[in-house]
């Protein structure tokens, strides 16, 4: 469900930025620092490039776009 909210124009302007270089929609930015804020506030012992790594493999499961691990 959709719902406004006011945001300060500082938080505005940094998300419309961020956007552009990490290709979303600014209230796709916005969603996804709330979400990795979730996620890491609720794991504070896991560093955020490891939470971005487990969310990357959750979607490559989902697309079936994985291959075995070999051990050497």
């Amino acid at each position: 469900m959709a719902q406004s909210v006011s945001l300060s124009d500082e938080l505005i302007k940094k998300a419309k930025t961020y956007s552009k270089i990490e290709h979303r929609s600014t209230a796709g930015q916005i969603e996804y620092w709330a979400t990795m804020g979730m996620i890491a506030k609720d794991n504070p012992d896991i560093p955020m490039n490891m939470i971005e790594e487990i969310l990357i493999s959750e979607v490559e499961l989902l697309n079936n776009d994985v291959s075995e691990f070999v051990f050497e």
